[in-house]
C-alpha cells in the first residue's frame, strides 16, 4: 500500500509541476508578446498622412456631391492632392 501512496503522490507533484510549469511559460509569452508589440508600435511610423489623404478626398466629394465644387475643380483638387 505504501508504494501505491508513493505513485499516487509522485503523480500529484508531477502534475502539479506541469501545469505551474505551463502556466508559468504561457505568462512570460503573453509577456513578450506586450513587449514585441510596443516595440513595434515605437519602430512603426504613424499612418496619419495616409488617413489625412483620405480624409481631404472625402472632404473634397462632399464639396463636388453638395454643389460648392464644379467637375474640374474637384478633378484638379483631386489631382493636386493624390499628386497626379
Amino acid at each position: 500500500m505504501g508504494l501505491l501512496r508513493m505513485a499516487a503522490r509522485t503523480a500529484v507533484v508531477a502534475g502539479t509541476a506541469t501545469a505551474v510549469s505551463g502556466r508559468v511559460q504561457r505568462r512570460q509569452a503573453a509577456k513578450w508578446d506586450e513587449q514585441d508589440a510596443q516595440q513595434y508600435q515605437q519602430e512603426a511610423p504613424p499612418p496619419e498622412a495616409e488617413d489625412d489623404s483620405t480624409a481631404q478626398l472625402q472632404n473634397l466629394a462632399q464639396l463636388h456631391t453638395q454643389g460648392v465644387l464644379t467637375d474640374e475643380e474637384f478633378a484638379a483638387a483631386k489631382a493636386k492632392l493624390l499628386g497626379i
